[in-house]
């Protein structure tokens, strides 16, 4: 995190805390782009933003309910846009709440034929109080919006939307009502409008710097023109975990007969010739004690390592620090094809440091050793063509236009009514150099794969099987195999999906509220206050569900709370009715959660409700 003691590894913030709102303040709406996304923290995120913050995204997925309301309270008002094809998959059944994430998750493409790179988010926050101003904040990451435990720099600003438009906000703006022009699979319905209110917002914004910063500015590359590199300067410091040798030469350019510091990862600067890391005078990599804390256990799927990218510059009295997604790569800053966003921030070198004093032993060089040249073995050549395959039949298979349908099946001797899904490719698919190719919808696992490389191939419709109605999802797992070595890829990407019966999204509702007791948990999460974390998450917790309406022998009474529900207007009552109706269509089998005494007691406060609203309307 970027602050007083620029780049100090003890200065850490985690990635929950940065979308919480101010205080005084309510969430409202937020647009994120990132590279890449895993499906349990995306999930996570609604339930952040809208309800509570948990220590962690396991405890936040623990809580079913929670997943629903938080997706149910954002619905419209959040969106991530993510490159196409870089959604992880994994080979069992992804929850059925991922539906849930339609809504939210965009795939797109970069314009350039690169990749969409950019880590960022832009919430927007509204007041308590009808006298303050909206306020919007802005995170500026190297970070995915993935389970990854790597060394990432975040730049946080805040700021309150004014009434003049700020003419160094100008790359934001055009960068977001840029983002529903890439998608590769549609957008959900008000995805434009949206990004055209942040567009709005954000040009209006004025930004608070944190300390000893002086001045910012902003940068977006691979949407057209000539893209942003650094300044030259007197003295220059990179990390980049990523990089190539002509990204590298040019950086070494910059900074003229000092040669710059460069802090990067061994299997990256392996690639590299001795002569270009001659030009640096200090070539480090991150210390292995220094990919975990003391004593932590990771994962074996976790990302550890650095990840994090920055560009320090030393120019006259002051040090620039620019933090963002763009390694040192020629598709970051040379050839434009990537889509990267940077951010500067610029201080006098006496208060912000020197390149040597924040890369130093005193600063993050301390979590560094010398990197030495030899110290792992020849580069495979033959395994980076096979990746190289790989990665260049998930574009093929993300940027063609394949689409889904379903069809309802004959339902025999009343059984389980069953819904067929058909993937349609557009064209014959050429998906050079595979071997084969299995796909299926991430609710049902690889158990049920099926192979789509000879349809695909032929152009023609590939059957993925009849599932039932819970199971329908655009969201597809793709495990692509190569033909000449025994190397695979896994990722998931969101198709069109026609003839989606609109009763989906009741079942999943009827399926995560499938009893007394939950009904009256998530009756709990409806009654409680958008700004009332603590209620919200008492909420989500098991409870027993007995008395009069109650979760917990110290809970009050939810006829109280529905109470003071139709005083402040009767908004969570309307809900409460929408839940009602939707619990109402119930399949063959299904138990009705919401008891009879329930129903006679909500039937009074409907008729209250109706009679108040056509008073207020008359």
């Amino acid at each position: 995190m970027l602050n007083r003691r620029s780049l100090d590894p003890e200065q850490r913030t985690l990635y929950g805390a940065n979308l919480q709102p101010p205080a005084g303040y309510v969430f409202d709406a937020a647009i994120a782009t990132t590279f890449s996304l895993d499906f349990e923290t995306a999930l996570a995120v609604p339930v952040s933003l809208a309800l509570f913050a948990a220590e962690n995204r396991d405890d936040i997925l623990t809580h079913p309910l929670a997943l629903l309301e938080g997706a149910e309270r954002i619905a419209g008002r959040l969106l991530v846009f993510t490159d196409a094809g870089h959604i992880q998959a994994h080979a069992r059944p992804h929850s059925r709440l991922c539906s849930l994430l339609e809504r939210i998750i965009v795939e797109v493409a970069a314009p350039n034929n690169g990749a969409f790179h950019p880590k960022m988010w832009a919430l927007r926050f509204k007041p308590v109080r009808a006298d303050e101003p909206v306020r919007l904040r802005l995170l500026v990451l190297s970070r995915n919006l993935t389970r990854d435990r790597s060394w990432d720099i975040a730049l946080t600003l805040d700021g309150v939307v004014a009434k003049r438009p700020q003419a160094l906000n100008r790359p934001l703006v055009e960068f977001m009502r840029r983002l529903p022009d890439l998608a590769t699979a549609g957008l959900p319905d008000g995805a434009r409008a949206l990004a055209e209110e942040f567009a709005e917002d954000v040009r209006r914004t004025d930004w608070s710097l944190p300390d000893p910063f002086e001045d910012i500015s902003f940068a977006v590359n691979g949407l057209g023109g000539k893209p942003w590199r650094p300044d030259p300067c007197v003295r220059l410091g990179v990390i980049s975990p990523f990089c190539d040798d002509k990204a590298l030469s040019m950086l070494a350019d910059l900074a003229g007969a000092n040669r710059p510091i460069l802090i990067g990862r061994s299997d990256e600067l392996a690639l590299m010739p001795a002569t270009t890391l001659d030009r640096f005078s200090r070539v480090a990599v991150l210390d292995e004690m220094a990919a975990t804390e003391d004593g932590e256990e990771m994962e074996p799927t976790a990302l550890q390592g650095l990840h994090a990218k920055a560009y320090i510059a030393e120019r006259g009295w002051d040090t620039a620090i620019t933090v963002g997604s763009g390694n040192a790569t020629q598709p970051a800053f040379l050839s434009g094809s990537n889509v990267e966003i940077f951010a500067t921030l610029t201080g006098k070198r006496s208060r912000v440091g020197s390149v040597e004093e924040i890369l130093g032993e005193k600063g993050f060089g301390r979590l560094t050793r010398p990197f030495v040249l030899d110290e792992l073995a020849a580069i495979d050549v033959a395994r980076r063509a096979a990746e190289a395959r790989l990665d260049a039949a998930r574009r093929e298979l993300c940027r063609c236009g394949l689409k889904l349908r379903c069809e309802r099946e004959l339902s025999v001797d009343g059984g389980q009514t069953l819904w067929r899904m058909w993937l349609t490719p557009p064209a014959a698919l050429s998906l050079t150099g595979v071997r084969a190719l299995r796909i299926w919808p991430i609710t049902r696992g690889e158990g049920h794969a099926h192979d789509a490389l000879e349809g695909l191939r032929l152009g023609q419709p590939v059957d993925l099987g009849a599932m039932p109605l819970l199971d329908l999802i655009r969201f597809l797992a793709c495990h692509v195999s190569d033909q000449d070595s025994d190397l695979s890829l896994l990722f998931s990407t969101g198709l069109l999906l026609e003839g989606l019966p609109s009763e989906r999204h009741a079942a999943i509702l009827r399926w995560v509220i499938d009893s007394k007791d939950a009904f009256f948990r998530y009756l709990r999460l409806l009654l409680s206050e958008l700004g009332d974390p603590f209620a919200a998450a008492l909420a989500a917790q098991n409870g027993s569900g007995t008395g009069a309406w109650r979760m917990g022998d110290d809970d009050a009474p939810l006829l109280e709370e529905m109470v003071r529900a139709f005083c402040r207007g009767g908004d969570q009552l309307r809900a409460i009715e929408r839940l009602i109706t939707r619990l109402e269509a119930t399949e063959a089998g299904e138990t009705d959660p919401v008891p009879p005494e329930f129903r006679a007691l909500w039937e009074t406060f409907r008729i209250s409700l109706e009679a108040w609203e056509s008073a207020r309307g008359g």
